[in-house]
């Protein structure tokens, strides 16, 4: 059988640009190309280390909304106070996305992907600890600034190291973790309840996230500097070197790696780096795709997926504002967290299908068409409140399962893969990051006044208004559109 090969580089050949290195695909020796570009060790590595951080994003917020109500019981705390512990990671991830995302531009993507780790690490076990109620939420939004900064720089340095032809399945990969990690943190929030069955079962909660923190801390100090960022601050040396070591394949190929810079690239980069560089009409636009619809999928995203448990036991009559015993509120957490685990597996279908169909439907129509089917569901369950019995929970589950499994094929999924695409390397740290940042706020605003809303104004009327957010991203979606499925990052910035 005959092997496929690719032609071997000669030091004096051509110089060619980074991406061009990493999308070369293998060819048979009648010339015929293979269709795919076989990954390197290295490049799995840097995949699995960010899949890593999305996964852990995912435990920590939504293993919040089985550990309130015990964190509500032992620190006696009111409604609005319910609302700030639910808001602090989010808030955190905001800061963390605005102040430390573009950091990433100035000092490297692997500087920042070990630090945030770190930063994440050292919060979680103080958050474990937590002595007082004002430290808890001061814990909770260092743990979300870590992870803040983990929006922008695990898209990159995964998107700015693996080939374009498949980088929106693998980024969407890497990202699914996140719903996997928010399925781990209600499951582990269950089994812990059942096997202690105490107020502090919640420490214990976050504490399972240490030891696997600490592990994906070290791998990160082994992996390679971006070579589109080097190249981009005109350090073509150094990204040559990290280039042959991102490529390290057995046998090896590229056996010299030779690069050139890209037009946008080098001197150029100083003048359009920044916050001014949003002022040019390519970049606003790119900033108005990237930030506007992700603010409106966070919008209910989180507040249904922090709320799901609050929301199940009130909406099924297994709430109440008094519980008579530990007993009694750990048995009804754990009811809301079994009915939680059920619609969170739709998470996980939805980011699978979006895996499969991101680099052949393209991100554009899937944003939209998952934004349709988020108020579709968003609607049936607003129609479960006029029925009662199984007819009412029918349409609850079915209204809930839409859209845990339509925002995790569209704009859930679209809106990060996007945002770490449409801006221009030496900037896609900055941008990025002030897309994440924008759209936490629409996060941070749910997570405080979901609890405060419910209240006052109830369940079917708050349903209501996500419905019109969801209808306005897919309109905002269309209007702005920049499809950059299969695109050259570097050609399409040009």
């Amino acid at each position: 059988m005959t092997i496929a090969t690719a032609e071997p580089v000669s030091p004096g050949a051509a110089p060619r640009t980074v991406q061009d290195y990493i999308d070369e695909t293998p060819s048979w020796p009648d010339g015929t190309p293979t269709v795919s570009t076989p990954m390197t060790p290295m490049q799995w590595r840097i995949w699995a280390l960010a899949a890593a951080g999305k996964f852990f994003e995912g435990l920590v917020v939504f293993m919040t909304g089985v550990a309130l109500p015990l964190i509500a019981k032992e620190f006696d705390i009111s409604a609005a106070q319910h609302g700030l512990v639910s808001a602090a990671t989010l808030f955190g991830i905001l800061i963390g996305a605005l102040l430390l995302g573009g950091l990433a531009d100035v000092f490297g993507r692997k500087i920042m992907f070990v630090g945030e780790m770190a930063i994440f690490l050292l919060f979680l076990v103080l958050l474990s600890a937590s002595p007082s109620f004002p430290l808890l939420v001061i814990f909770l939004f260092g743990v979300g600034f870590a992870l803040g900064c983990d929006y922008p720089t695990a898209h990159l340095i995964i998107s700015e190291s693996i080939p374009s032809r498949d980088r929106g399945r693998l980024v969407l990969g890497a990202f699914g973790f996140q719903a996997l990690g928010a399925l781990t943190g209600t499951a582990v929030g269950y089994l812990i309840l059942t096997s202690d069955p105490e107020i502090g079962a919640w420490r214990w909660m976050y504490a399972t996230a240490i030891i696997p923190a600490a592990i994906v801390l070290i791998g990160r100090f082994f992996i390679t500097e971006s070579a589109p960022w080097l190249a981009s601050r005109g350090r073509v040396e150094e990204a040559q070197r990290e280039m042959t070591r991102l490529l390290a394949r057995e046998p090896l190929y590229p056996k010299a790696i030779h690069l050139k810079l890209a037009r946008h690239e080098g001197a150029g980069t100083e003048r359009e780096a920044g916050y001014r560089a949003f002022l040019q009409p390519k970049n606003a636009r790119a900033l108005v795709l990237a930030s506007v619809p992700w603010f409106l999928q966070d919008l209910g995203t989180y507040g249904i997926g922090i709320f799901t448990p609050t929301i199940l036991a009130a909406s099924l009559g297994h709430v109440s504002d008094h519980h008579h015993s530990i007993t009694e509120l750990v048995a009804k957490d754990v009811l809301a967290a079994k009915g939680a685990a059920l619609i969170d597996v739709l998470l996980i279908i939805g980011i699978v299908c979006a895996i499969f169909l991101a680099d052949r439907a393209g991100r554009i129509p899937l944003q939209i068409i998952g934004f349709l089917g988020c108020a579709a569901g968003l609607m049936l369950a607003a129609f479960s409140i006029d029925y009662t019995g199984s007819a009412g929970t029918l349409l609850l589950f079915a209204g809930f399962m839409l859209f845990n499994f339509m925002t995790n094929l569209g704009p859930n999924a679209q809106t990060y893969l996007i945002a770490g695409e449409v801006f221009p390397t030496a900037v896609r740290g900055t941008g990025a990051g002030l897309a994440a940042a924008f759209a936490k706020i629409g996060a941070v605003l749910t997570a405080f006044l979901f609890p405060i809303l419910l209240a006052d104004i109830g369940t079917k009327p708050l349903l209501y208004i996500l419905v019109a957010t969801s209808l306005l991203g897919a309109a905002v979606t269309w209007i702005f559109r920049i499809e950059t499925t299969g695109r050259d990052l570097d050609a399409l910035h040009e």
